[in-house]
C-alpha cells in the first residue's frame, strides 16, 4: 500500500506541484532503481537491515531489545551499544523506521517504553511535556532534559502512525498522542523545579523570535541550535495538520529553516558545523569545544535538505548544497572519507562511517551532478553496521535506504 497522497484538494496539489516536490505528486524517487538495482533486491537489501538491526544477534547485530511488557502491551528499547544508555534520538528513528516498513509491533513497544519511562507527565518538572534525552536500560534517567530531535521525530511518527494505522486508545491514539506533543513543543511555558544537576528553568523547544529549534530548551543554553535538527520537511506538514493555531508559525519555520541551512553550511565545502548561533555562525559550546566543527550531529544536516526538496521542492538551493558537498566529499575519496572535519574541509580523523556515507546518499535526492550516482552506489555497498558503533551508524544507515529507496514516504494522519 503506498502512502495516501489524495489528501490535497485539487488547488492544494498544484499550488504545491509547482515547485517540483514530490508529496503533491505522489512520486518518491527511487535511486536505487535509477542505478540498475531491481525492486526485488531493493526490498530484500531494506528487510535484511531491518532484521539485522531489530531481530539479529544480540550481542553483535541489533539495537532494538525487547523488555518485558506492562499494561499498554510489550515494550522494547532502541540501545546505544556504545554509550551504554537510551537515546530520544535513537528510540523516535526507531519509530520512524517502523512506521515507513509497516511494523506496527516494534512501534508501539518502542513508543509503550519512552512512554513509560522517558516521558515527564508531572506538570511541575523543567521537562513536563518532554521525553529524557537519556536513560539507561532499566529506566533510569542519565539526564532527564530533552533533545529536542527526538521530540520532533517523535511527533512527526505518530503523525504517520495515525495515517497508516489509524488511531486507536490511550497511549496509541497517535494524533492526539502528537498534537499534544506539538503543542509543548511550541508552547510549553516555562517551569523551575529541581533536577539531579539542581535547579533547572526550561521552556519551549522552539525559539520564537528567531522561529528556529533550540539545541536544548534549559534556560541559560537557549542562544544555539543545532542544524542537524532543522527539518523544514516535517514543519510544511505540521503547518497542514498541527493544531490551528500553530499552522502559519510551522510555514513560517520551514522558510526560516531553509534560509538557515545557507548561511550554517561553508560556501565552499557545504558542511555545517554541529551547533550553530541562530544566524548561522558556528559554535563552540562550553562543554563541547568541538561543536563548531563537521561532526557526529552534523552528519544529518544534508539529510534534511534534500529530504525537504525531494518532498516539497521550495528551495533550489538545497540542490546547491548537495552538490558542494558531495563535491567536497568526492574530493577526499568516495572509499576512505574521514568523518569529521573543520568546515573548510581540513580532517580531523581518519575513520570511514557508514552513517556519514548513508547520509552523503541521501544528499543525492537533491544534487544535480552525475557523482551523486557515485553515493548512491556507495551505501548500496556498505555492509549493515555491526559491532559497538552500530546503534547510529545503524540507524543512519536505515534511514538512508529508506530515503534512497523511495521507501520514506508521507502518510497523512486519520
Amino acid at each position: 500500500m503506498k502512502s495516501v497522497l489524495a489528501f490535497y484538494s485539487t488547488g492544494d496539489r498544484n499550488s504545491r506541484s509547482s515547485g517540483g516536490g514530490k508529496y503533491a505528486g505522489g512520486h518518491y524517487r527511487n535511486l536505487f532503481g535509477e542505478a540498475g538495482h531491481s525492486p526485488p533486491k531493493v526490498a530484500a537489501k531494506i528487510e535484511a537491515a531491518f532484521q539485522q538491526l531489530f531481530h539479529g544477534d544480540p550481542s553483535t547485530q541489533v539495537v532494538y531489545y525487547p523488555a518485558g511488557a506492562n499494561i499498554n502491551g510489550p515494550l522494547a528499547y532502541i540501545h546505544d551499544v556504545g554509550s551504554e544508555d537510551v537515546r530520544s534520538e535513537g528510540m523516535s528513528y526507531g519509530m520512524m523506521i517502523a512506521v515507513q516498513l509497516n511494523k506496527k509491533a516494534e512501534f508501539d513497544a518502542i513508543w509503550n517504553w519512552a512512554r513509560t519511562y522517558m516521558y515527564h507527565g508531572l506538570p511541575n518538572h523543567p521537562a513536563s511535556g518532554f521525553f529524557s534525552w537519556s536513560m539507561k536500560t532499566d529506566g533510569t534517567p542519565t539526564d532527564k532534559m530533552p533533545a529536542p530531535d527526538g521530540e520532533e521525530y517523535f511527533a512527526m511518527a505518530l503523525y504517520f502512525a495515525a495515517g497508516r494505522w489509524g488511531n486507536g486508545k490511550g497511549i496509541y491514539d497517535y494524533r492526539a498522542e502528537a498534537d499534544r506533543l506539538l503543542t509543548d513543543i511550541r508552547h510549553r511555558a516555562l517551569i523551575t523545579g529541581q533536577t539531579a544537576k539542581g535547579p533547572v528553568t526550561a521552556g519551549a523547544l522552539f525559539e520564537p523570535e528567531h522561529k528556529m529549534v533550540r539545541f536544548t530548551p534549559v534556560i541559560g543554553d537557549l542562544n544555539h541550535t543545532d542544524p542537524s535538527y532543522h527539518l523544514p520537511a516535517f514543519y510544511e506538514l505540521w503547518a497542514l495538520w498541527g493544531p490551528e493555531q500553530d499552522r502559519a508559525f510551522w510555514s513560517e519555520a520551514a522558510a526560516v529553516s531553509r534560509d538557515f541551512f545557507q548561511r550554517a553550511a561553508h560556501p565552499i565545502t557545504g558542511l555545517t558545523p554541529d551547533y550553530a548561533h541562530f544566524d548561522g555562525t558556528p559554535c563552540a559550546s562550553d562543554w563541547s569545544p568541538h561543536s563548531a566543527d563537521f561532526r557526529f550531529d552534523a552528519w544529518r544536516t544534508a539529510m534534511n535538505w534534500s529530504m525537504d526538496w525531494s518532498w516539497w521542492g521550495k528551495d533550489v538551493r538545497e540542490r546547491q548544497l548537495s552538490d558542494r558537498l558531495q563535491t567536497f566529499f568526492a574530493s577526499k575519496g568516495l572509499s576512505n572519507y574521514g568523518n569529521q572535519f573543520t568546515l573548510d574541509g581540513n580532517p580531523l580523523n581518519k575513520d570511514h562511517s557508514p552513517g556519514l556515507v548513508a547520509m552523503n546518499a541521501v544528499a543525492s535526492l537533491a544534487a544535480t551532478h552525475s557523482r551523486s550516482r557515485q553515493f548512491v552506489e556507495a551505501l548500496w555497498n556498505t555492509p549493515i553496521p555491526s559491532g559497538q558503533h552500530r546503534y547510529y551508524d545503524g540507524l543512519l544507515y536505515l534511514l538512508g535506504l529508506l530515503h534512497c529507496s523511495g521507501e520514506f514516504q508521507i502518510w497523512p494522519p486519520k
